[in-house]
């Protein structure tokens, strides 16, 4: 078994793209940091703030993400959603993904 240490960082560098696609399929729907946070969190994927907020500004400078401020509540806040062009990347990664699945699959001798 690999010691701690490598085994996290072996798990942050195969997490790391997995957390793209996932902020796209989520913001689908609009949504903003801290509630996609908590989401992310409750679907599997821990991401911490520091790393959440430069890529999703990241994300939009890349024109995958569009964002809105609410003033309308006691605190303003930034909602971001998927563009089109966030769409079909996130369309392209998940068939790619689901490639990838089938082949680590039939690489453990799974169907």
């Amino acid at each position: 078994m690999p010691s701690d240490e490598l085994l996290s960082a072996h798990l942050q560098e195969l997490r790391r793209g997995t957390v793209v696609l996932a902020c796209l399929l989520i913001l689908k729907q609009p949504n903003y940091g801290y509630a996609l946070l908590d989401l992310l969190d409750r679907r599997g994927f821990a991401v911490d703030a520091n790393t959440l907020y430069p890529l999703l500004r990241r994300l939009e400078k890349q024109g995958l993400l569009t964002s809105d401020w609410n003033t309308e509540e006691s605190r303003p806040r930034k909602f971001y959603r998927t563009s089109a062009e966030g769409l079909a990347l996130a369309d392209t990664l998940s068939h790619d993904w689901d490639a990838l699945h089938a082949a680590f699959r039939a690489l453990k001798g799974e169907s």
